[in-house]
């Protein structure tokens, strides 16, 4: 018999009355782990995924846009990747020691949002390597696309955000940087 419970999270989580989940835990312990698992893991690497892939779209683009090359471009996506990933990493380190949030390891959830913040920055600073600046941002486009919808997936897999709700809130947080990278990058 499976029933559905709500979630701490806002969603809802199927358990399975009667039968213990896997590893021999009880239904709660296996709650009080999932719970743990998205707020000292998920969480951080969302943010940082979400930081990581908005933040950069302005001066990397706007970069683009100005100098009509892919070489000065890929230089400051990377600048910028590499520059919110240390900041993010420490911003998180230093935030909250967990304890009194049951956030876990600050300098753990520091690494993964500082790596998640890079990774979200960099890949689509990657199609700039390609020397022909019209084909890097068609490139850049299509990673920018793919990185939101990943972003939404996840919004959606552990938060239980509505499909539609997060690919609106996640494309439009980056539909709002794209155009400040247009602003600035045809003034």
């Amino acid at each position: 018999m499976v029933s559905q419970t709500s979630s701490f999270l806002g969603g809802a989580v199927e358990t399975q009355s009667g039968l213990a989940p896997k590893d021999g835990l009880s239904i709660l312990e296996a709650e009080a782990a999932t719970r743990s698992f998205v707020l000292q893991i998920v969480q951080p690497a969302l943010a940082g995924l979400l930081d990581g892939s908005v933040s950069t779209l302005a001066p990397l683009f706007a970069t683009a846009f100005v100098t009509q090359s892919s070489h000065p471009a890929f230089l400051v996506g990377m600048a910028a990747a590499t520059g919110a990933g240390i900041s993010m990493a420490f911003a998180e380190a230093l935030s909250d020691n967990g304890e009194l949030t049951g956030r876990g390891n600050p300098w753990l959830r520091g690494a993964i949002i500082g790596f998640t913040t890079f990774c979200g920055g960099s890949l689509h600073t990657l199609p700039f390597l390609l020397p022909d600046i019209h084909l890097a941002l068609l490139a850049a486009y299509l990673v920018v696309a793919v990185e939101l919808v990943i972003i939404a997936t996840i919004r959606r897999r552990y938060f239980g955000t509505h499909w539609e709700l997060s690919i609106l809130q996640v494309v439009g947080s980056g539909a709002l940087v794209l155009a400040a990278a247009l602003i600035f990058g045809h003034g």
